[in-house]
């Protein structure tokens, strides 16, 4: 019986050391998680290249930090970090032009300026177009290429869907605000760039950081959409690249924010990926719209 109840003592022994060992394990793994910090930046696909090949640098140096970089359009972005559902909206647009979104709950960091320009198929046979045939094409009032000097081929037009902020600004500074007809369309840049570079007679439009070989851009009045051009607003089909947070962000989160803006950032990727650094604009462009000069 002694020695039944001495196994019994041993057993339970060697059980409580077990899950005491299993505890410290847990209780390891909790410390280890408390330092991660998770980021998850939602919105802009023509902000979204720039955010992800940042946060690769970021996280290298800051193993700490977990960043998930998502696309989804500049009016999900925004809709999402107003809610609370994620760190950092990322928007083509300023806050105050979203409809639904209470900009004033909301700070904007401005990370970069992104350029855009109208795209068309390779084989339209068009590489200039003045603004008013520009409009004309996008209301349907041209409709084959050969109206404006080029092949004869029937126009498709490609659409960003609504919400998106290169939709917005390419409206808003190409066509004047003219609205667009019914067509097909995508959700982000990367499904434009493709259908445009595939099918006979397409024009849209996408952010330069977007583009190369593949597609035709377009010059309008003579004017290419060139950083120079950006600069000075001669080319006026850009917007910032912002970066939004619900109030004031956590310091965790502003250190990747700075990051964003910092010289090696700014004069690196910034510049590889196809953006305007913030500090070489000549000039500065507010929410109503207003253009004034940098002093």
């Amino acid at each position: 019986m002694k020695k039944i109840t001495g196994l019994l003592m041993l057993t339970g022994i060697l059980l409580g050391g077990c899950a005491g060992n299993g505890a410290s394990d847990t209780e390891s793994s909790e410390q280890a998680s408390q330092g991660q910090t998770e980021i998850v930046s939602v919105g802009s696909t023509a902000l979204q290249p720039l955010v992800d090949a940042a946060q690769e640098e970021f996280v290298q140096e800051n193993p700490n930090y977990n960043i998930s970089v998502q696309g989804g359009g500049s009016g999900t972005g925004l809709s999402q970090v107003q809610n609370g559902s994620v760190t950092i909206g990322n928007s083509d647009v300023f806050a105050e032009e979203q409809d639904g979104v209470d900009a004033d709950s909301l700070v904007d960091h401005r990370v970069a300026v992104v350029g855009m320009a109208p795209v068309v198929n390779q084989d339209v046979g068009v590489s200039e177009l003045s603004k008013q045939e520009l409009i004309d094409i996008f209301t349907g009032e041209i409709t084959n290429w050969q109206e404006v000097g080029g092949e004869d081929q029937e126009i498709s037009v490609v659409n960003r869907a609504s919400g998106s902020g290169t939709r917005d600004t390419f409206e808003q500074w190409a066509l004047d605000g003219a609205e667009t007809i019914q067509t097909q369309e995508q959700e982000s840049s990367g499904a434009v760039k493709q259908i445009v570079a595939d099918t006979p007679g397409s024009i849209s439009y996408l952010a330069l950081s977007h583009l190369d070989d593949s597609l035709q851009e377009i010059a309008i009045d003579g004017v290419e959409p060139t950083e120079e051009a950006i600069q000075t607003n001669d080319w006026e089909i850009w917007s910032y690249e912002h970066m939004y947070t619900q109030g004031e962000p956590k310091q965790e989160v502003q250190d990747f924010l700075d990051f964003m803006v910092s010289d090696g950032i700014q004069e690196g990727l910034v510049r590889e990926l196809g953006y305007l650094p913030i500090t070489e604009m000549q000039v500065e462009r507010d929410a109503d719209g207003e253009v004034k000069e940098i002093e």
